[in-house]
């Protein structure tokens, strides 16, 4: 069973993320991220994450680390830190400038509603065609 992280600093869409997630199948945990954790981010402090590392994908609000830009810098030192482990970044609006597609900073971007379908389709695509 395919493991998924799912990191969004708005409680009631990530319930919805992960209850979607669930009923399709997938062992999926919740984070509220950096801003919310009330204790500094693992990951920004250059140190392994417990609920990342036993994730085999991580879905990540562009939001996660707050409204102050700081997506960019989450997403690098998650790339840092877990190179091989596919990204999800669900953005409500635009796409992030910063956000990549490829290299070593990719990501795979989901923009508008993460719906449930549109959620495991971005999965599976970021997982290279391969899910739960």
């Amino acid at each position: 069973m395919t493991r998924v992280l799912v990191v969004h600093h708005d409680v009631d869409i990530a319930d919805q993320e992960v209850d979607s997630l669930r009923r399709a199948g997938y062992e999926v945990v919740e984070c509220v991220g950096p801003t919310g954790a009330g204790r500094p981010c693992p990951v920004l402090r250059g140190m392994s994450c417990a609920l990342a590392d036993r994730a085999d994908v991580l879905v990540y609000d562009v939001w996660a680390s707050g409204a102050t830009g700081g997506g960019a810098q989450l997403i690098e030192h998650l790339r840092e830190q877990y190179p091989d482990k596919p990204i999800v970044l669900t953005s409500p609006g635009l796409e992030p400038e910063w956000a990549e597609s490829e290299g070593i900073y990719g990501v795979t971007t989901l923009l508008g509603t993460p719906t449930r379908e549109r959620l495991l389709e971005a999965i599976e695509r970021a997982m290279g065609g391969v899910a739960i």
